[in-house]
C-alpha cells in the first residue's frame, strides 16, 4: 500500500522545497506542483509534491491519520 502525505510548504528552492507535517520536516522535489508556494499545502509521496490540496482538507487528512495511528495502540 502507498500513502501520500499532506505536507505544508515553508520554503522553496527553485524545483526543491522544504515541507513540514507533525514537527518532521522534509526536502522534497516540486516538479510536478510548479505553482506551489509558501504556505501551501501539497500531497507528498516518495519525495514528490504530487497536487497542491487546500488547508480544509489537508487538516481533514491529518486528522485521520492521527486516529488512525491512535488506534493502532488498542
Amino acid at each position: 500500500m502507498c500513502l501520500a502525505i499532506p505536507m505544508k510548504v515553508i520554503e522553496r528552492r527553485g524545483e526543491r522545497g522544504l515541507v513540514e507535517a507533525g514537527g518532521a520536516e522534509r526536502e522534497i522535489m516540486l516538479t510536478l506542483t510548479p505553482d506551489a508556494t509558501c504556505g501551501d499545502y501539497v500531497i507528498v509521496h516518495a519525495g514528490y509534491a504530487l497536487e497542491v490540496i487546500d488547508e480544509r482538507e489537508a487538516m481533514e487528512t491529518l486528522d485521520l491519520l492521527r486516529q488512525i495511528e491512535g488506534g493502532a495502540d488498542s
